[in-house]
């Protein structure tokens, strides 16, 4: 789907969605009206409305397996960024056993894989162009080298140090799993099926019921106001970092020090 529709906001996108559906039923209906004479309409009359549950249901199936893999990618990314803070977060903690000197070091490193993450990370998944060779998380991996180099001078900095490493591993670890998600996307192939598959159902509901048009037209309208509310919840979740509805780096805001001891 169009990165432009996908960027609207969701009420516009609704109004983008519900527009082409209904302009689609409304073609599909007057076509089918107007081919319905003679023996065209004997021929519309003779399918079966025993056809409709099955084509209803296929379209129900197929929504629904996408829909669960496009909302689960969403519960992932909201997962990898709530990780990646929480695990920052425990950094910033565990560094105020550090000597001022490496502590205020981990504050700015911290800080700063954080600004990179809003200003250049987060734009970058939005136009799913972020990769992991693109971007390194060279402030966590500096992060990560101070920490491993430090000489603890007591107990507390000899219990802190491992879990200073520990919690940049897992920073690290999610930071990878939200660009991999960022990637996530409903491909063409899938798009094409539903509507397909929504296509053919309005083609058969206007053909069984041809033979009145009141009935065509309130039938053609339900269901295809059906089709356009799939679509519209598909689309809005199908990429988790771009659009209205998608996943902000509130928490990684959260975290920042600024340079202020927490």
């Amino acid at each position: 789907m169009s990165d432009w529709l996908l960027n609207l906001p969701v009420l516009w996108m609704a109004v983008v969605v519900f527009a082409a559906i209904y302009l689609l039923a409304a073609s599909i209906y007057w076509v089918v009206t107007r081919l319905a004479v003679n023996d065209r309409a004997r021929a519309f009359k003779a399918l079966s409305p025993g056809m409709l549950p099955p084509l209803g249901i296929l379209f129900a199936l197929l929504v629904g397996f996408i829909a669960v893999e496009v909302w689960n990618n969403f519960d992932k990314a909201k997962v990898a960024v709530a990780s990646e803070a929480s695990a920052l977060r425990a950094v910033v903690l565990l560094a105020g056993n550090l000597p001022e000197e490496q502590k205020t070091r981990i504050y700015a490193l911290i800080d700063r894989h954080i600004e990179e993450a809003i200003n250049k990370e987060w734009p970058a998944m939005a136009r799913q162009r972020a990769t992991l060779s693109t971007l390194r998380a060279n402030a966590l991996i500096e992060a990560l080298h101070d920490v491993l180099t430090l000489k603890p001078a007591d107990d507390s900095q000899r219990t802190a140090q491992p879990e200073m490493v520990k919690a940049l591993q897992t920073a690290l670890e999610a930071r990878r799993q939200r660009i991999v998600v960022s990637q996530s996307a409903v491909g063409t192939v899938k798009w094409a099926g539903i509507l397909l598959q929504g296509l053919c159902t309005l083609v058969a509901i206007a053909m069984v019921h041809s033979d009145n048009r009141l009935t065509c037209a309130i039938a053609l309208t339900l269901f295809a106001t059906g089709i356009a509310l799939s679509l519209l919840l598909i689309a809005a979740y199908s990429r988790p970092f771009t659009g209205e509805i998608s996943v902000r780096p509130d928490l990684l805001r959260q975290v920042m020090t600024s340079g202020a001891t927490p």
